[in-house]
């Protein structure tokens, strides 16, 4: 699976969310007492947010603690690959399918690049990355997931928060409890998106009423092209290293290894016959 890296290294990227003054207040309710106490807690705050009883209910109700995702949180480790070692694993394998599904959604790339300025070599690249084009989403329950984190002490105060928006996704359709399964940390979707940016980045490209980042490549690739959009992809640029394109690339991953990883998948498609 393509993911774990991508997905652990962004959200070891923003742990320093723990460091700030509100996160130290949190800290006080996370950790402490019952798990079942904490998420009973959790539901009335939510409710208290405005989100409807049977969101809440459908998406919460027999959530059980996962010490093996904390086990996961705990022992994340610095990515220590070279560009050569990771992009030579990464990409070779991936071309040739990367290729197709660039000339099989060409007519939706293009209009994908028309309207936020991201050409398609770019999106088949992360997608290819993150879960082989779909193949590979995670099989993680990600309301279990996003609890047990959010219970920790460690990142609670950031976890909180997108368990929070996991619940909105739910209320408004985008994504049931059953089928929201994904990576460990609580990415879903075939672009790997936390919740927090399903809710900001997310369109219904396909335009069947539903933003469905786990089933609908239309909808996947504009929403990773609206992400990109939104951090100013230059329309037209390159995207090399030192780039402003290339700075964007970093925050999709803060890693300069895999920012780099993507450029050079995407530059081999362009390339491709």
């Amino acid at each position: 699976m393509t993911f774990p890296f991508s997905a652990s290294f962004r959200i070891l990227a923003v742990s320093v969310v723990l460091l700030t003054p509100a996160a130290a207040t949190l800290a006080a309710s996370c950790g402490t007492g019952s798990f079942e106490a904490w998420l009973a807690d959790f539901k009335a705050e939510a409710a208290a947010k405005g989100i409807a009883p049977s969101a809440i209910a459908s998406g919460l109700n027999g959530v059980t603690l996962d010490r093996a995702i904390l086990g996961r949180d705990h022992s994340q480790q610095v990515f220590s690959q070279t560009f050569e070692e990771f992009s030579g694993r990464m990409v070779p394998p991936r071309l040739a399918r990367g290729a197709n599904m660039l000339k099989q959604y060409g007519s939706v790339l293009g209009r994908i690049e028309k309207s936020y300025g991201v050409p398609g070599e770019i999106l088949v690249a992360i997608w290819g990355l993150e879960t082989d084009f779909g193949a590979n989403t995670g099989k993680f329950p990600t309301m279990r997931s996003l609890a047990t984190l959010a219970y920790d002490c460690r990142r609670s105060e950031m976890f909180r928060a997108e368990l929070m928006d996991a619940l909105r996704l739910i209320e408004r359709g985008d994504v049931s409890p059953q089928e929201m399964r994904g990576a460990w940390a609580g990415e879903i979707g075939q672009t790997q998106f936390m919740p927090s940016s399903y809710i900001k980045f997310a369109v219904d490209f396909d335009e069947n009423g539903r933003r469905d980042l786990l089933h609908s490549a239309p909808d996947v690739l504009a929403s990773t092209a609206n992400f990109l959009a939104s951090y100013d992809w230059q329309r037209g640029k390159d995207w090399e290293p030192g780039s402003a394109n290339f700075g964007v690339l970093q925050q999709w991953n803060k890693s300069e290894v895999y920012a780099r990883t993507i450029g050079y998948f995407a530059t081999q498609l362009a390339h491709a016959p």
